[in-house]
């Protein structure tokens, strides 16, 4: 079986999509929180197993022997440890596989990396067979509002001319897929990302040229970064994220385009300008 957890959150749904493509569904499982919010895969023959990371019990039976397992790193920022704690130890107990999980970048020296890189520790240290997928930002993280940041014609960050080598979900997704897929895959680390790194400047001007408004970038220090995003609503701890992510970009973390992403996929990632396009609708 091929087993993917988080399957109902965006990435997860693209894997599922992806395995689906390729396999019966009957060769398909799914390790999710809630059955309701799984009941369409249900229906079209997907094994739902119902778990709580934060209850590791339920996770016994939620593998078996052989099992092919993506990790989908959880959302929960600060609890993340015990909960992967448990999905890997339930993997060991099970003997499945493959052990596959979504990390990130191996550059990575802000905050949001230490939880991966503490859970690739579980990971090595329970002897499973691994693949570890480093995956680069996606490009939506830029363009969740892409319409919203035309009309207001500012593109606003604090990582300075720092670039960043996105890619969206779906080429993340697909190279899950073929990991998952491919007959042999053991040990690896692949170091995800697109094809091309591109900084905020650039960013502002995609969006102009795209939609025929003006979009300027505005570089501000990282306290008035945070600043304006507690303003924005987001809490605070995640507003302080973002600015130490920024940080990093303007260091060069997530600027590597290794070519890991493409070689998995067997294409080209999509560039920032189609992502642009499509997600204003032109």
């Amino acid at each position: 079986m091929y087993v993917v957890t988080g399957a109902t959150g965006q990435l997860g749904r693209l894997v599922v999509e992806g395995l689906l493509a390729a396999v019966p569904a009957s060769e398909v499982a799914v390790a999710v929180r809630s059955a309701e919010k799984a009941a369409d895969l249900a229906a079209r023959g997907v094994d739902v197993r119902v778990v709580d990371y934060d209850r590791p019990q339920t996770l016994a039976g939620a593998f078996a022997a052989g099992d092919r397992v993506l990790l989908i790193s959880g959302s929960e920022v600060g609890r993340r440890i015990p909960q992967h704690r448990a999905v890997v130890e339930a993997a060991r107990a099970a003997g499945v596989g493959l052990l596959a999980y979504t990390s990130i970048p191996g550059a990575a020296t802000f905050g949001l990396a230490d939880e991966h890189k503490a859970t690739e520790e579980l990971i090595l240290a329970s002897g499973l067979p691994y693949a570890f997928l480093r995956n680069g930002w996606y490009t939506e993280n830029y363009l969740g509002d892409a319409a919203g940041t035309v009309e207001r014609g500012v593109v606003l960050g604090s990582a300075g001319g720092g670039r960043v080598a996105t890619a969206p979900r779906r080429d993340y997704a697909d190279a899950a897929v073929a990991v998952l897929l491919r007959e042999g895959e053991r040990n690896r680390v692949y170091e995800l990302s697109g094809d091309t790194a591109w900084s905020l400047p650039e960013l502002a001007a995609e969006l102009a040229q795209a939609s025929g408004k003006p979009v300027a970038h505005r570089d501000v220090t990282p306290a008035e970064h945070l600043e304006v995003l507690v303003g924005a609503g987001l809490p605070q701890g995640f507003a302080q994220a973002l600015v130490d992510v920024d940080a990093g970009i303007a260091r060069g973390e997530l600027s590597g385009t290794p070519g890991d992403l493409a070689r998995l996929i067997g294409r080209p990632t999509v560039p920032l300008a189609e992502s642009v396009r499509t997600a204003l609708g032109v």
